[in-house]
C-alpha cells in the first residue's frame, strides 16, 4: 500500500514538474546589417530586391559585363544580349550617384554565363514580372492595345448593334431577356473599370506593389485592390450565370448573337468608365448607368410561369414556344 502511494506521488510530481524551455538564443529580428536595411528600404519604394524573378518581353536587352563604374568613365565595356521571352534574376543592385542618366544600376543573370549591368530604368522598360498574371496586366495595359481595342469595339459594337435591331433580336438593355444578370454583368464590368481607374488615379504605388507581387485572393490585398478583386471574381462566376441563362432561353442561333452584342456592351462599358473615370466624369456617369440598367430592367413584362416540361419561362398559361407543351 506505501509503495503505491509512494509511485502515485511520484507520478503526479512527474506530471505537476516542467522545463521551462528559454528558446534558441537569436540575435534581435531589427539587428540587421547597413546592406540588409539598405535592401529593405529599395524594396519598400521600388517592389524588388536582389533574387526577383524578370521575364525579358522587348525584342532583346543589351547588358554589360563590367562595373557600372567603368561604363559612365567612358572605358570600353563588353556588351551582352538577352532576348525576348528568356528569363533573368537579379543579382545585385548598387547606386552610382556620380551616375547623371539614371544612378540605380541593376545585375541580372539568365544563366551562370550571362550577367550583367543595367540602368534601372532601361531594365523596367524591357521586362516584366515573371508572373502569369503580371504578364495578363502588362499585356491589357498596352496603350497601344488599348487604342486599337478602342476602334475595333465602337466600329463592331455599331454594326452589331445595328443587325440586333434590324431582326428584333435580343440585346441587353434594349430587348432582353427574362435575366437581371446580363444587366448585372455590364454593372460589374463598369464598376471593375471605376476601381482599377481610381487605384491608379489616387494610388499608383499600391497598383505598382501588387503588380510586382500579384494574387487572386482578395483577403491578402489592402481593401481597395482587395474589392477589385472581388469584383473580378463576381465577373467570373456572373459570366457563367449569363452563359447559362441565355443557353436556356434562347435557340443557338439567337444565342450566339445575343452573347456577341452582350460582348459588344461590356467592351464599350469597360472602355467608356476606364477612360472617364480619369477625367473624374466616370463617377456620376456611374450612378446614372446603374439607374439606366435598372429602369430598363423593371420596365421590361417579367414572365410569371415557368413549362411544367422543359422549364422555359413563360408570360402567360397556354402552350409553351420552345416544347410545344400546354401549360394550364
Amino acid at each position: 500500500m506505501r509503495s503505491q502511494l509512494c509511485m502515485m506521488t511520484c507520478a503526479l510530481c512527474i506530471l505537476l514538474t516542467a522545463c521551462y524551455n528559454r528558446g534558441q538564443q537569436t540575435p534581435d529580428a531589427w539587428d540587421l546589417t547597413e546592406q540588409q536595411l539598405d535592401s529593405i528600404s529599395f524594396y519598400t519604394t521600388h517592389h524588388y530586391t536582389q533574387n526577383y524573378n524578370f521575364l525579358v518581353r522587348a525584342d532583346s536587352m543589351p547588358i554589360i559585363a563590367q562595373l557600372p563604374a567603368e561604363a559612365i568613365s567612358d572605358m570600353p565595356v563588353d556588351t551582352l544580349v538577352v532576348y525576348k521571352a528568356d528569363h533573368l534574376v537579379v543579382a545585385d543592385i548598387t547606386t552610382v550617384p556620380a551616375d547623371t542618366i539614371d544612378s540605380v544600376w541593376v545585375k541580372v543573370a539568365r544563366d551562370q554565363l550571362t550577367f550583367g549591368w543595367i540602368h534601372e530604368h532601361d531594365l523596367l522598360q524591357a521586362v516584366s514580372p515573371d508572373d502569369p498574371i503580371s504578364e495578363f496586366i502588362d499585356f491589357f495595359s498596352d496603350a497601344h492595345l488599348l487604342i486599337f481595342l478602342a476602334l475595333v469595339v465602337v466600329v463592331a459594337a455599331a454594326y452589331v448593334f445595328l443587325k440586333l435591331m434590324r431582326r428584333q433580336a435580343k440585346l441587353v438593355h434594349f430587348n432582353d431577356i427574362a435575366s437581371f444578370y446580363p444587366s448585372l454583368l455590364c454593372v460589374l464590368v463598369a464598376a471593375s473599370a471605376i476601381l482599377y481607374s481610381s487605384i491608379q488615379l489616387f494610388d499608383p504605388e499600391k497598383w505598382r506593389h501588387f503588380y510586382y507581387h500579384p494574387t487572386l485572393n482578395p483577403f491578402a490585398v489592402p481593401f481597395l485592390l482587395g474589392a477589385f478583386l472581388v469584383l473580378v471574381w463576381s465577373l467570373l462566376i456572373v459570366a457563367i450565370a449569363v452563359v447559362d441563362d441565355v443557353r436556356r432561353q434562347l435557340p443557338f442561333g439567337e444565342m450566339i448573337l445575343y452573347l456577341l452584342g452582350l460582348g459588344a456592351t461590356i467592351a464599350v462599358v469597360y472602355i467608356v468608365f476606364s477612360v472617364f473615370t480619369l477625367y473624374y466624369i466616370g463617377y456620376p456617369l456611374f450612378v446614372a448607368y446603374v439607374v439606366f440598367a435598372v429602369w430598363c430592367y423593371f420596365r421590361r413584362p417579367r414572365p410569371h410561369y415557368l413549362c411544367g416540361r422543359c422549364g422555359s419561362p413563360l408570360y402567360k398559361k397556354g402552350r409553351c414556344p420552345h416544347c410545344g407543351a400546354v401549360n394550364e
